[in-house]
Parts: C-alpha cells; structure tokens; sequence
C-alpha cells in the first residue's frame, strides 16, 4: 500500500491503492505510519514528497470501510490518522505534497499536513463531509492556519469543490504547473530545498511547530544550535573564502 523511493537526498512517499482513489483505510494508515518511523530515522533524507499512485492524490477516507464502523472503532481511527497527521509535522525532513486529481476529505487534508504544497492543473481539492452528514475528523486547526478563517469555513461547511487555480488564489497550495511535469517539477523543488543543511532545515520546522501550538519558539536557541554544526560552519568558511570580509 505504500511505495517508499529515496535518491540524493529526496525520498517519494506514494499511496499506493489507485483502485481506490489512495483512499485512507486502516491498513494504508498503519504502512504510513511504519514510513514515517523509517524516514524519521534516516539522516540520508532532507525532504519528502508525499504523492499518490494513479489518478488520485487521496480521496479521502474509504467510505466502504467507514460504513462497517462502529462508533468507537471511528473515534480510534480517526484518533490515529490525527496522530500520523502531526508526525509529519515532527519530521526532521522538509516534506511536500505533490497533487495529481482529487485530494478531498482526508487526503485535503494529508495535503495540508506537508510544509509545502505542489498541485497540477488537473487537481481537485474540498471536504465533502458535510453532504455525508459528518464533519473532517483531524486538521481543522491546521486548514484555519493555512487559508485563515473566511475559506475554511466555506469549505468546512459547504461542499465547494476547488480547482487547482482557486486553490493557489486562496493560498491552500505554493505552486500549480501543467499534470506532465508535476513529477519533475516537484523532484526539482525538492532537490533545491534539499541542497540547504539539514539541521538548519529541521530547527526551522520545530520552531514553526511550537509556534503553531501556542509555545514559544525559542529561535534564539535553534539558531545557535544550527549554527554550530560543522554543515553550517563549514558552509560559512566557504563563503567567507569566496566572498571576503563585508565592507
């Protein structure tokens, strides 16, 4: 159910149920979350591209296996989709969705839950929930946070369907490209963040985390930190040979 590739640096994270959509059941919720144990531990990787096999991001959660739930055994899934949602956050890797067709429901939000977000021409974004008599279970506070109130609630409540242009309007995804080049326009973006340090990228994303939670971010500190590993010292050096004292 999931495709793991890591290259210079780079890792693809793919669902892989393209006969479902990449739709979230408990099965593709467990092999996320045994990825993102290995990726957490592989300092080889500085960032992650989360995409979908097929023609579809994600679309959402199986309603199939949602309808054979009882209510208590709904609560614990959605409690460890919210979980898996906020590891992704914990990572020391800079992560990125890269979006082809649908990513509604769950999969809206698994898109939400990467730092930056990639989506071709022919995506599709919404929280279709409410027309099912139900609201999304995790990543509301995250979704006020990227497009702010107004939107979110638009989305929240209505079963507004966005197009990929609509959605880089309202500031729910960084870049829209043709679908041919999405792959290579991702690994490209990818590869650029990929060529900064790692902890350098790492601290910034424990410092907007705890932020996000309300605490303080304590840059100061995450600055000094990363500015003593020897990447960023000898990364300085380099720099100062190149370019000389300031005047």
């Amino acid at each position: 159910m999931i495709d793991l590739e890591a290259r210079d640096g780079v890792a693809w994270l793919y669902l892989n149920r393209p006969a479902a959509l990449n739709a979230l059941n408990r099965p593709l919720t467990a092999a996320l979350d045994k990825a993102l144990d290995e990726l957490a531990a592989r300092k080889d990787v500085r960032v992650l591209i989360v995409a979908g096999r097929g023609r579809a991001f994600c679309a959402g959660n199986d309603i199939a296996e949602m309808a054979a739930l009882s209510a208590r055994e709904a609560e614990a899934l959605a409690t460890s989709q919210a979980r898996l949602m906020d590891r992704f956050a914990q990572l020391p890797q800079v992560t990125l969705a890269a979006v082809e067709g649908y990513a509604l429901g769950g999969g809206c939000m698994l898109a939400l839950a990467q730092d930056l977000r990639l989506a071709s021409d022919r995506s599709r974004f919404g929280l279709p929930e409410v027309t099912l008599g139900f609201n999304p279970a995790y990543g509301i506070a995250r979704l006020l946070d990227v497009v702010g109130g107004g939107v979110a609630r638009e989305l929240l409540l209505t079963p507004r369907i966005l197009r990929a242009q609509d959605a880089l309007r309202l500031g729910l995804v960084n870049r829209v490209v043709a679908a041919p080049t999405l792959h290579e326009t991702a690994d490209m973006w990818a590869r650029e963040i990929a060529r900064a340090p790692r902890a350098g990228l790492a601290a910034t994303k424990r410092i907007v985390a705890s932020l996000r939670a309300g605490q303080p971010g304590r840059e100061p500190e995450a600055y000094a930190a990363a500015l003593g590993t020897v990447d960023a010292q000898a990364r300085l050096q380099a720099f100062f040979a190149r370019r000389g004292p300031l005047r």
